[in-house]
């Protein structure tokens, strides 16, 4: 109750493929998909497509982490 069902989403599909037809939306998904090219690279840079964007930050040591410490006291 109150939740789409399977039945829902293939009558939906069905409608939008008579209405549209598959080369229009084939279309449709090659431009979408190329703008979302373009919206990761000018946010990322220019990374490949679909490698993980991860920021590495280096180890804190026991000196590094001390040191803000030392300089508080002096």
């Amino acid at each position: 109750m109150g939740g789409i069902g399977i039945w829902q989403l293939v009558i939906v599909l069905l409608i939008v493929f008579l209405l549209f037809g598959t080369k229009r939306l084939k279309g449709l998904g090659s431009d979408v998909g190329e703008a979302i090219q373009g919206f990761r690279k000018s946010m990322g840079g220019d990374e490949a497509p679909g490698a993980p964007h991860v920021q590495q930050q280096p180890p804190v040591t026991q000196q590094a982490a001390q040191q803000p410490q030392a300089d508080r006291q002096g």
